[in-house]
């Protein structure tokens, strides 16, 4: 069988011999009737073939899509090897993906910092409080039903709370 593949803006034609022409049969999911000729059931794996991949459609995006993920840099002499694939931080809109580590190791330091200075600061009840609401943030209603309390007996020792944590951290310089 003459199985025609179109690549890039040509098609180009390959040959199959029976063994493979049945798996082509067997990997497009083709019905197979016991009346159909070998011509017919050619013409039937061609058409699969056309309608899942030698469409135009693929093709453009295939042609939109070829340079994504390719970097801008080119080596100064034209012979080097240079890894392409990988964009360079001045090529990304968010440069933190190339230190996405150290930021989320920063980021867990400062809120344990956070934590242990609230703890310093306000009773254990208060400063559970506290980082429930304003650092993982949940609402007042939803600590509340958590330790089985009334939502505004909780909002209020939140409030309390802050204002204590205001009056600390006025007092401090940093």
């Amino acid at each position: 069988m003459k199985l025609k593949v179109r690549y890039e803006n040509e098609f180009q034609t390959i040959e199959l011999d029976a063994k493979a022409t049945e798996k082509m049969w067997v990997s497009l999911s083709l019905d197979c009737d016991d009346d159909m000729t070998q011509k017919d059931k050619e013409q039937a794996i061609q058409n699969a073939w056309d309608e899942q991949y030698n469409k135009p459609e693929y093709n453009n995006w295939h042609k939109f899509d070829r340079h994504r993920g390719y970097r801008k840099a080119k080596s100064d002499d034209e012979t080097d090897e240079i890894d392409t694939f990988e964009p360079l931080m001045s090529e990304v809109k968010d440069s933190s993906i190339f230190c996405k580590d150290e930021c989320n190791r920063i980021t867990k330091y400062e809120d344990e910092a956070l934590v242990e200075m609230v703890h310093k600061i306000l009773k254990p009840e208060s400063a559970e409080l506290v980082i429930a609401i304003a650092i993982k943030g949940y609402s007042a209603g939803e600590y509340a039903s958590m330790i089985g309390d009334n939502a505004n007996n909780v909002s209020h020792r939140y409030r309390r709370a802050l204002r204590k944590l205001k009056k600390v951290f006025e007092k401090t310089s940093f």
